[in-house]
């Protein structure tokens, strides 16, 4: 029984630390915005 206890607390201390790690990334080091055009092949655009 401790040897499951055991592994009970390192999973949930990787899993603490693992969701803790990618809040860190998602809240600090949010990517620059760009704007991206890129032309569309093989569409005929209709000219009135």
């Amino acid at each position: 029984m401790p040897s499951l206890i055991r592994f009970i607390v390192v999973i949930g201390v990787l899993a603490g630390f693992v969701s803790g790690s990618l809040y860190v990334l998602a809240v600090y080091f949010e990517p620059e915005q760009k704007q991206i055009s890129t032309p569309l092949r093989n569409i005929k655009l209709k000219r009135n």
